[in-house]
């Protein structure tokens, strides 16, 4: 928590904010995409 705070008033407030929701969401978009090659490999199947 301490580093966090040092590279808010190193970087800035938004710059540190986005890059930490960057982090956390990359993992969910990992899974969308699969979930979406998922999705296209059925339908494919179907049609």
């Amino acid at each position: 928590m301490e580093q966090l705070l040092s590279y808010a008033s190193s970087y800035g407030f938004p710059m540190v904010v986005a890059a930490y929701l960057l982090v956390r969401i990359e993992g969910r978009l990992e899974n969308l995409a699969a979930s979406i090659n998922d999705l296209a490999k059925i339908l494919a199947e179907r049609l």
